[in-house]
């Protein structure tokens, strides 16, 4: 007779503040985790009603856009707990919002790249890519052509190129080769989350990098009026990559994807800045008004 399944529910709950990309996460007894808890067949309607409650439960933080991001459900998801029954399933949402003040309680907002550090091109290269990182891939590696070149391809290691939405691989590759800690690795490569939630925030971030190309979700994370450097500063965040400012905000005005309010920001110095908000007739005039604008990356 098969094993019965029990089913979890995961929230990566992601936020834009002052430039950093948060998610939420909350304390338990073996270290950060993503809000979740089990689904329950008979008070919980829906999934994601499901979701949404726990999240308040959990947090006292209401969601607002919600979508289903992976079904997770590898025997390993978490090893202290590989041989045991029911074997579980984790069905991981994506939600996105503006950072709120929490409840005082076991809730609490993390810079995403705390979690995956290597991620992060904003500055420059990542340092910890040439050390510790790839000699330690490339020894895993060892005389294996296939998996030298799958380690030179997903890290962008001699002179491959670095595809922003391989977040998924990239962590995947690191656990493979033992080098995370939630597969038995030492600590050193950005902070660990229970179980398999690393996976899962690594599957998110590059569900969004992804969207920025052909959906207008990053609206979700700005106030209703915002100037464009705070869009800019959005888009950067959760991209992990600098633009150029001229030709993203030539590109963005041309596109028809936001307006002028005719309102200004007050500056604490300087010129005040125009305030823009998000042109909802854009998602009638092009099936994908998306914000991702090759010519406006600066190349590294």
């Amino acid at each position: 007779m098969p094993d019965a399944l029990g089913v979890n529910l995961e929230a990566v709950i992601l936020a834009v503040t002052a430039a950093t990309p948060r998610v939420l996460t909350a304390a338990t007894a073996e270290g950060y985790a993503l809000p979740a808890g089990p689904l329950d067949s008979v008070a919980h309607p829906t999934l994601e009603r499901g979701l949404r409650e726990w999240v308040q439960r959990v947090s006292g933080f209401r969601l607002g856009y919600v979508e289903q991001l992976y079904t997770f459900g590898d025997r390993q998801r978490d090893p202290h707990l590989r041989h045991a029954r029911p074997r579980t399933i984790g069905i991981a949402y994506l939600a996105l919002t503006r950072e709120q003040t929490l409840p005082e309680g076991a809730a609490h907002w993390h810079d995403v790249y705390a979690f995956l550090p290597w991620e992060d091109w904003r500055q420059q290269r990542p340092a910890l890519l040439d050390a510790p990182l790839a000699p330690a891939l490339l020894r895993w590696a060892g005389d294996t052509a296939q998996r030298r070149e799958r380690v030179e391809l997903v890290f962008g290691l001699h002179g491959a190129p670095w595809d922003t939405e391989r977040t998924l691989e990239r962590y995947e590759l690191l656990w493979e080769a033992g080098l995370v800690p939630e597969a038995g690795g030492a600590p050193g490569l950005g902070h660990a989350l229970v179980q398999d939630h690393r996976r899962i925030l690594a599957t998110a971030l590059g569900r969004m990098r992804g969207k920025l190309r052909y959906r207008p979700v990053v609206f979700e994370l700005l106030p209703e009026s915002f100037t464009l450097s705070q869009l800019q500063q959005v888009i950067e965040a959760l991209a992990g990559r600098r633009l150029h400012t001229q030709n993203f905000r030539r590109l963005i005005e041309n596109a028809g994807l936001v307006e002028a309010t005719g309102a200004q920001a007050r500056a604490p110095r300087g010129r005040p800045a125009a305030l823009f908000r998000f042109r909802h007739e854009v998602l009638r005039e092009r099936p994908q008004p998306g914000v991702y604008y090759p010519g406006a990356w600066w190349s590294r």
